[in-house]
C-alpha cells in the first residue's frame, strides 16, 4: 500500500469510527439516564412490580412480531462475526432499549451491557453499506461497535476495547481491527461524558503487601470465583430448558413474571432487582447478606430466562463482591480487596474473557490492585469450566483443550 493508499485508508477509518462512536456514546447515554429514571421511578412507586407479567407479555409480543433474528441478542453479534450471511437490523437498538426500561422499571434483574452491546453492534453494523465495506471490514465494524457499546456503559474505554477484540478470539481479529476497536471505544466513552453521565466509582482502599500465603488465598478466592460464575451459567441453562417444555412461548414470561413478583414481595426487599448497584456500592464497605450473592444469581437467570432483556455483567459484579466480601469469614485479605477480585473474576469466568476483564480491573480499582486482581481472574477463568452466558461464542485455546482432554480422557 502506498502512502496516498494509506492516508485514504486512515480517513476512511477515522470517520466511520466518528461515525460509529459518536451516535453510540450518545444513545448509550440516554439509555443510562433513562435507566436511572426508571429505577428512581420503580423505587417509589413499588405497587409497579405487581406489573411484571404484563410487561414480560410486551417483551414477548415486541419479539415475536418485530425481534427476529434479533431475539438472539449478543449471540447474533457473535454469529455475525463467524457467518458472513448475517446482518444486524437497526430496529435491535430501539428493540432492546425499549424491553430493558422494561424490565427495570417493573423489578426485572438484569444488567445493562447485554443493551449497550446491541445498541453499538446494531448502529455499527449499518454503515457497512454506506462505505461499501467488505467482508473483512466488515468485521471490523462489528468489533468497534461492541467495544463503543461495552465503554460507554461502563466508563471503561481500555476494557471495552480490549472485551470486543477477545470476545470475537485473538486469532481471528486482523492486525487492522485493533486501532479502530480502540479509537471507537475512547469516542464513545468521551461522547457519553459530554453528555453529563456519570459512572459508579468503586474502591479498595487497603491492599496487602504480596507474599507467598496472601497469594494462595488469592488462588483459593479464585476458585470460588470460577465456580460461582459455573453456576451462574448452568443455573441460566437450568432455566431455560425448564421454561422450553411451555409450548406456548407467550406463556412463559408472563408466568415468570408472577413468579418474580411473588418472590420479591415474599422477600420483602428490593436489593435483588434491576442492577443493584447501591448493594454493589456497600459490598466494599459493610458486611453483605450471607445469601446476597446466591439470591442475585437465582434472580438474574430466572428474569433472563423467562424472556426480560438486559444483561448479565452488572449482576455478575453484584454477585462477585457481595461473595468476595463474605470470604473475609476464612480469607485472611481486606474485605474491599475481596469484593473487587470477586467482581471482577466472576464476570472472567462467566464471559470467558480474562485479559478484558484484568484491564476493567485496573481500569476501576487502579494498577495496585491489579496482581491481586489479576490472579484471581485468571484462576476463576479456568475453573469456571466451558459454559458461558454467549452460547455462540467460539471456545478455543488452552482452557478449552483442557477440558477437551478430560472429557475425552473420562470417556475412555
Amino acid at each position: 500500500m502506498n502512502a496516498k493508499a494509506t492516508i485514504r485508508c486512515i480517513i476512511k477509518w477515522v470517520i466511520i469510527c466518528l461515525t460509529v462512536g459518536l451516535p453510540i456514546g450518545t444513545v448509550v447515554a440516554l439509555f443510562l439516564a433513562t435507566l436511572d429514571y426508571a429505577t428512581a421511578w420503580r423505587e417509589t412507586h413499588l405497587w409497579i412490580i405487581y406489573f411484571l407479567p404484563i410487561a414480560g407479555l410486551l417483551i414477548a409480543l415486541i419479539y415475536n412480531y418485530y425481534g427476529g433474528e434479533a431475539n438472539k441478542g449478543n449471540n447474533l453479534l457473535l454469529e455475525a462475526h463467524q457467518l458472513d450471511n448475517k446482518s444486524i437490523p437497526l430496529s435491535m437498538a430501539p428493540l432492546v432499549f425499549v424491553s430493558t426500561i422494561l424490565t427495570h422499571i417493573t423489578g426485572g434483574s438484569a444488567g445493562r451491557e447485554g443493551t449497550a452491546v446491541q445498541i453499538g453492534g446494531a448502529i455499527a453494523d449499518q454503515v457497512t453499506p454506506v462505505f461499501k465495506l467488505n467482508t473483512t471490514e466488515r468485521k471490523t465494524v462489528l468489533i468497534i461497535g461492541i467495544s463503543a457499546g461495552f465503554a460507554a456503559v461502563f466508563g471503561t474505554p481500555l476494557a471495552g476495547a480490549i472485551f470486543a477484540l477477545e470476545i470475537m478470539l485473538f486469532k481471528n481479529i486482523k492486525l487492522a481491527a485493533i486501532l479502530p476497536s480502540f479509537a471507537a471505544a475512547y469516542i464513545a466513552h468521551y461522547t457519553c461524558l459530554s453528555w453529563g453521565i456519570e459512572h459508579t466509582s468503586y474502591f479498595v482502599n487497603v491492599i496487602p503487601a504480596i507474599t507467598i500465603k496472601a497469594l494462595l488465598w488469592t488462588i483459593l478466592a479464585g476458585i470460588i470465583f470460577g465456580l460461582t460464575a459455573l453456576l451462574f451459567s448452568y443455573t441460566g441453562i437450568f432455566w431455560t430448558k425448564l421454561f422450553s417444555k411451555i409450548k406456548n412461548k407467550l406463556l412463559v414470561p408472563v408466568l415468570g413474571g408472577m413468579v418474580l413478583a411473588l418472590a420479591i414481595h415474599y422477600i420483602g426487599t428490593t436489593k435483588f432487582i434491576g442492577l443493584s448497584i447501591p448493594s454493589i456500592v456497600d459490598a466494599f464497605v459493610h458486611p453483605a447478606g450471607n445469601f446476597d450473592f446466591i439470591i442475585k444469581l437465582l434472580f438474574t437467570t430466572f428474569t433472563l430466562s423467562v424472556g426480560f432483556k438486559g444483561g448479565e455483567v452488572t449482576p455478575l459484579f453484584f454477585i462477585g463482591a457481595t461473595l468476595g466480601n463474605i470470604l473475609i469469614w476464612f480469607i485472611p485479605l481486606p474485605m474491599a480487596l475481596l469484593a473487587g477480585m470477586g467482581f471482577v473474576a466472576v464476570f472472567a469466568g462467566a464471559t470467558h474473557c480474562v485479559i478484558a476483564s484484568i484491564v476493567l480491573g485496573i481500569e476501576i480499582f487502579g494498577i495496585e490492585a491489579g496482581l491481586y486482581i489479576g490472579i484471581a481472574s485468571i484462576i476463576a477463568y479456568f475453573t469456571s469450566g466451558v459454559k458461558g452466558i454467549y452460547s455462540s461464542q467460539q471456545k478455543e485455546g488452552a482452557k478449552f483443550s483442557f477440558y477437551n482432554y478430560i472429557h475425552n480422557f473420562t470417556k475412555r
